[in-house]
């Protein structure tokens, strides 16, 4: 047992050998919280704590799953089985499942994802007869949110006169109005969303005391993993959870808190010691992960923010090379420096694409980046695009599922009533949404009822609907005693998505057939999982919340040497042996959308600080002159961040821009200048003509670009090969399309062009005067 004990340090150690008593562990970047975190668990169960009794919280289904994984190594898989291990929101939706009825939702309620959400609110703001152009769904679904999360239920928000006033005074008076719908239309449909896992775990801890004596008893020792990211409404359950025993330990550091856009709250973490009696504090603050340089240099860059715990990153590691900072022109050229920078350190040191990560501040920056690395076909992957779970082919079949399990789902009705095609048209969807409003019964029950309502429709599009219903119905027979995959399997069949599909024979429509048999691939692959997990069948409602709960990180995709491309926010946690962070600019990076007050300063300052830590060995910073935004060239800085790391950790590829004057006038008021009206002056003897044509050396300055270090291949500075006589055959090397040979060279001087063959880029007409080439 105390094999595994040896492996930490002492700092390590130190946490994982208190048993009891409230507890928190302040872990820099890359100082080993997860092995922590872990062996403190094991050591638990080695001290007779019961596998049942604790409860550790995560941010990713990932984490959780590699910590069990390593829990079982030590302890033995059948006793990890029962600890409680997940995200706040697995965790709390499996609690819900058990206690639903208090709150009047039946167990199997479904989980709506945010496009689910917005489609809801969508259909309530066309219903009300709203300006959609006023009450933009995205808004509002972001409003009721941030309403869930800070718990201001429905009654709250019309208690709150604030609140109503300031909706007023953006137009948008009857918000409160569309909450309650959302709120009704979701519990008639038996179904909760992100944000509701959180609040009616609340309510149901609040409301019913037996219920929350029941878990305080069960969960006599919790954990907590990146606990500054927790909100409001996460801090309140653990803290009624914890009440009792005061049995907790919080794991996080308070420099990689970076989520208060979405609710967390940093003072969760900066004042847990107010919360608890005799907190015990720890600090790790080795970090094993990155080079002094990276370590140092992140130090420098957090020590600016005034609101942070106190602690010391340090590192036994290599001094390591400096960072990278190179300034280039366009966000073209930035890519392209990318993708040469990534397959360069491939070949010098033969290494995966896995072993690179690309880091931006906005998804919209991956663009000149893909571009890039398929010029230079580097296979990459982009985190946080179209999850496999969002596209239109699984959201269908999921829908038929979720209608199998929960018929009361609107959502999911909606969705696939006609689809594909049966003859049930839009007028009638409308006539049955006006029915089970005004009845307050769900769609489907309307329709188990056409009999006794009469909703003026033809008795062909009636047998459609009742046959629609039986369809689900006989659905619903399998699967009492069916696993998921043999259901799904008849449902893509039987509803006729897959004879749908197969009618487009195009690319697109093949990739649907192969994403639906995916889906299916990844049914039957969750089904043999679950039969080595206690307390479980592989039943479909199990799928459909292990779906409704994945995160993108989570998402399995059999190919990982792939360059990683992702924003900073979802690099967190993660770690590359090589990171490059682009677009390090003012109004980028710090957002301009994030410096109207100091703490949201800080909270940049601090995602900076996660994206260069996420560095082992090296890391890149770059940045351009100019780059389009909004469609619109304009100029950029570089970033005060650049400026805020102590220079001797950096290295300049390119010199530090001096400070450029913007003048606060436009020049066009003072008008053209006559020079017909001007006298010249003879020049001064010795000094060169007024026309003479300035040196590459000057030209250069003027450009304020630096000439191409020895060793090192300048394709960018030829620029007058129609000087120079060449011929077909000649091969030569461009900054774009790489390298290639001169198929025929026509024109003379100003106008001489070359066809030249590349081998990525193809046959290209290049004039002569401005191909930036190089003879080889």
């Amino acid at each position: 047992m105390e094999e595994y004990l040896a492996e930490l340090n002492d700092a390590q150690r130190a946490p994982v050998l208190q048993v009891d008593g409230p507890m928190i562990v302040i872990a820099g970047a890359g100082s080993g919280k997860t092995r922590v975190l872990t062996y403190r668990i094991a050591y638990l169960m080695h001290k007779g704590v019961d596998s049942f009794n604790i409860l550790s919280l995560t941010f990713t289904n990932k984490a959780a799953r590699e910590m069990k994984k390593r829990i079982a190594d030590i302890v033995g898989s059948s006793e990890a089985k029962n600890l409680w291990m997940g995200t706040f929101h697995s965790i709390f939706a499996k609690i819900l499942r058990f206690e639903a009825d208090k709150l009047g939702y039946p167990s199997n309620f479904t989980i709506y994802d945010t496009q689910d959400s917005q489609r809801l609110i969508a259909s309530i703001i066309k219903e009300m007869g709203l300006d959609k152009d006023i009450y933009k769904y995205k808004q509002v679904y972001s409003r009721i949110s941030s309403y869930k999360n800070s718990l201001i239920t429905v009654k709250a928000y019309f208690q709150n006169a604030e609140l109503v006033e300031a909706d007023a005074m953006a137009k948008r008076p009857r918000m409160g109005e569309i909450y309650q719908h959302y709120v009704d239309r979701c519990f008639k449909a038996g179904a909760m969303d992100f944000d509701d896992l959180l609040l009616k775990t609340n309510e149901l801890l609040n409301r019913f005391p037996d219920v929350l004596a029941k878990y305080q008893n069960r969960f006599r020792y919790i954990l907590v993993d990146e606990y500054q990211d927790t909100n409001h409404s996460q801090y309140l359950i653990v803290r009624a959870l914890s009440d009792k025993f005061q049995n907790i330990c919080v794991v996080g550091d308070d420099a990689q808190s970076i989520y208060a856009f979405r609710g967390a709250n940093i003072n969760n973490i900066l004042n847990f010691q107010r919360d608890y009696d005799n907190v015990q504090q720890y600090r790790l603050e080795q970090n094993y992960r990155s080079t002094k340089n990276i370590v140092e240099a992140a130090n420098s860059i957090i020590d600016k923010n005034k609101t942070k715990l106190d602690k010391v990153v340090w590192t036994a590691n290599d001094d390591g090379p400096k960072i990278i900072v190179n300034r280039l022109l366009t966000d073209g050229d930035e890519g392209r420096y990318v993708a040469s920078s990534i397959f360069e350190n491939q070949m010098q040191h033969q290494l995966g694409n896995g072993q690179f990560a690309v880091l931006y501040r906005t998804n919209a920056q991956s663009r000149a980046i893909e571009d890039a690395l398929r010029k230079r076909d580097i296979k990459y992957r982009i985190y946080g695009g179209l999850s496999f779970y969002q596209r239109k082919e699984i959201k269908d079949v999921l829908a038929y599922l979720r209608l199998v399990i929960n018929p009361k789902d609107e959502e999911a009705l909606k969705r696939v009533i006609n689809y594909p095609a049966r003859g049930i048209g839009a007028t009638t969807v409308d006539k049955l949404i006006v029915a089970a409003n005004h009845y307050d019964r769900s769609i489907f029950e309307v329709i188990e009822n056409l009999d006794r309502i009469n909703l003026k429709i033809n008795s062909g599009t009636k047998t459609r609907l009742e046959n629609f219903i039986n369809m689900i119905k006989s659905f619903q027979i399998t699967n009492e005693t069916s696993d998921a995959f043999v259901l799904a399997e008849m449902v893509a069949k039987k509803t006729g998505l897959l004879q749908e599909l197969k009618k487009d024979g195009t690319p697109e429509g093949i990739a649907r057939i192969e994403n639906i048999e995916e889906l299916l691939n990844g049914i039957r692959d969750f089904v043999e999982g679950q039969k080595e997990v206690a307390d479980v069948r592989g039943s479909l409602a199990e799928f459909l919340e292990d779906v409704a709960l994945a995160t993108d990180l989570d998402q399995d995709t059999g190919d990982d040497d792939r360059v990683a491309l992702m924003t900073i926010h979802l690099a967190k946690g993660l770690e590359f042996p090589y990171v490059y962070i682009v677009g390090m600019e003012e109004d980028l990076f710090p957002s301009g959308m994030s410096m109207n007050t100091r703490s949201e300063l800080e909270e940049e300052r601090r995602l900076f600080y996660v994206a260069l830590t996420r560095a082992e060995k090296q890391a890149y910073l770059t940045y351009t002159q100019s780059r389009y935004r909004w469609g619109k060239l304009v100029d950029a800085e570089p970033s005060r961040f650049i400026e805020e790391i102590d220079e001797k950790f950096l290295e300049y590829i390119t010199p530090i821009e001096s400070y450029r004057y913007k003048p606060l006038i436009d020049s066009d008021i003072f008008g053209e200048v006559d020079k017909s009206k001007l006298r010249l002056k003879k020049p001064v003897s010795g000094s060169p003509p007024l026309a003479h044509k300035p040196t590459e050396e000057q030209l250069r300055k003027l450009r304020k670009l630096r000439p191409t270090s020895s060793g090192t291949t300048d394709v960018s500075s030829n620029t007058n090969l129609f000087d120079q006589d060449l011929i077909p055959g000649t091969a030569v090397e461009h900054m774009r399309f790489g390298k290639g040979k001169i198929i025929k060279v026509e024109g003379v001087g100003q106008d001489k062009k070359a066809e030249i063959h590349f081998e990525k880029g193809g046959i290209k007409k290049l004039l002569l005067r401005f191909a930036k080439l190089k003879v080889l």
